[in-house]
């Protein structure tokens, strides 16, 4: 059963914000039995370059929007297959990478935008290396001449993605990356006065590795495809999140000048509202075109339905009773055009990257195991993928990808007081695409849903019982993506029976 996870009243302060998080468990030592592995987790800079081999690629979460339909037919159900790919996968091995075991010297590396500090130290703790180099193409050769002396060298660094990770993986280094909130309190721990600079912080860092690295994970090169498909999915939110600041600025426009634009259609991010705009920028043009027009436009846009389609010719017909004065609509409906101009060709570009994801997630041998889970669809399936990767050593347990993905929830206990509370520090485009997935398998998956009315019951919020769902379908996943095994809802539900799931009391017809 999943625990209870509390909400915050109060979001926090920007200041106060926790970091997003890669797959760095930095204190392992001191977990026992089943318990997750705690640790320092390092987050990602966000920046257009955007490197390949980091394990976690995370980005800001986005208010992600549905794709704009060309009329509004009602969208066809999506099935829980989306492939018939069989076999299985195959992925190309990366060259092993040294363990901590296996490392005879240990450097810390402050990271800057135009250059780099290295201190570089034995496993005694004595310094042996102390330089900077430029971050530029001849900085980066000196940096591989003089590590060429130290051929088993672990390094540590506070980010987990970048042009400086990609670099350092490439040179044949094993990389750790470390959370800034632990890199303070190593660089504090040595210095406790309270002193900073760049060279003490990649000392800090260095010896942080050689003391307690044995208990933290390294990064690991994940398969071209994977790389590729994280990376475009990524963009392709934040392209997403573009389209949706722009309509949040054509409809705040239309407020002022053409309320009956608004009134007429609902979904602003549809092609045809664009086009609507773009054909009748003002209240005048559209009222003064004739009836007929106006019927085209809806026949054309395959807008025409015998329930709104009156409706909205009513409304075109009285769009100047009620609008903006001359100066504000001549104004406003120049910035409307461009807007909807805007979004026209930033469609373009979303549609050609959906293409080109859906087109690299059918190559992937992992595609059947996506593919197959109720209400992944063709967005969530392909994000899903390039969340875990296609490295099963990166989570050998569930729980540790329940941690990454922000559904576990965080205990604190002290004395008598005993309580849970939301996990912030994780990778927030994961949970994000887990949050929408635990959604969306609502509507598809029996069990899924008597689980989320039950929790709903029990006093939870909306939010906080698509978590505990989300929890339960990452074990799922896990299990799915450790055996290379599709999802079925037959063997599913043939094991909660053998198992005795209480979701059977809520409906003994779950499938």
């Amino acid at each position: 059963m999943s625990s209870k996870v509390i909400s915050p009243a109060t979001r926090r302060g920007v200041k106060d914000s926790p970091q997003a998080t890669v797959n760095n468990f930095a204190a392992t030592k001191f977990a026992t039995g089943d318990k997750s592995k705690p640790g320092c987790i390092a987050p990602r800079r966000t920046r257009s370059q955007v490197a390949k081999p980091a394990r976690l690629k995370l980005r800001a979460p986005v208010d992600v929007a549905a794709r704009p339909q060309t009329s509004e037919r009602t969208t066809p159900c999506e099935g829980p297959h989306t492939s018939t790919t069989r076999g299985q996968p195959t992925m190309p091995r990366k060259a092993r990478m040294k363990n901590y075991a296996e490392l005879t010297h240990f450097a810390g590396l402050d990271w800057a935008k135009d250059h780099h500090d290295v201190n570089i130290m034995d496993r005694q703790g004595q310094v042996v290396a102390r330089f900077r180099f430029a971050h530029t193409g001849p900085g980066w050769q000196q940096w591989r001449e003089k590590i060429q002396a130290y051929p088993a060298l672990g390094v540590a660094i506070e980010t987990s993605h970048g042009a400086a990770v990609e670099q350092l993986l490439a040179s044949g280094v094993t990389v750790y990356p470390v959370h800034p909130q632990a890199a303070k309190a190593y660089r504090q721990r040595q210095a406790p006065s309270g002193t900073k600079d760049d060279e003490l912080d990649a000392w800090a860092l260095g010896d942080a590795l050689r003391l307690d690295g044995g208990h933290w994970r390294a990064l690991s090169p994940q398969d071209a495809i994977v790389e590729e498909l994280r990376l475009l999915c990524g963009d392709e939110a934040a392209l997403i999140e573009q389209r949706t600041a722009l309509v949040n600025q054509l409809q705040a426009a239309l407020h002022e000048y053409y309320p009956a634009a608004l009134e007429a259609f609902e979904d602003w991010t549809a092609a045809y509202t664009w086009a609507f705009i773009e054909a009748f920028p003002t209240p005048q043009r559209l009222v003064q075109a004739t009836v007929h027009r106006r019927r085209v436009f809806l026949h054309t846009h395959k807008l025409w339905r015998p329930g709104t389609a009156e409706r909205r010719l009513e409304i075109f017909a009285r769009a100047d009773r009620f609008c903006g004065g001359e100066a504000v609509t001549r104004a406003k409906s120049r910035l409307a055009v461009a807007l909807c101009r805007s979004l026209d060709a930033l469609q373009l570009q979303l549609d050609d990257y959906r293409t080109a994801i859906e087109k690299l997630f059918a190559e992937h041998p992992d595609h059947d195991v996506f593919g197959s889970l109720p209400g992944v669809g063709v967005t969530l399936g392909p994000r899903l993928l390039s969340g875990l990767g296609a490295n099963r050593e990166q989570y050998p347990e569930a729980q540790g990808l329940q941690c990454v993905a922000g559904t576990a929830p965080v205990s604190f206990q002290s004395g008598k007081i005993k309580r849970a509370k939301i996990r912030w520090h994780c990778d927030r485009f994961l949970r994000h695409t887990v949050h929408l997935w635990a959604g969306c398998s609502l509507k598809s998956c029996t069990w899924a849903a008597a689980y989320y009315a039950a929790k709903r019951k029990d006093g939870m919020s909306h939010a906080c019982a698509l978590r505990c769902l989300a929890q339960r379908w990452l074990k799922i996943l896990w299990k799915m993506w450790q055996t290379h095994t599709p999802y079925d809802p037959e063997y599913h539900a043939r094991n909660q029976q053998r198992h005795g799931s209480w979701v059977l009391q809520l409906n003994p017809k779950t499938t």
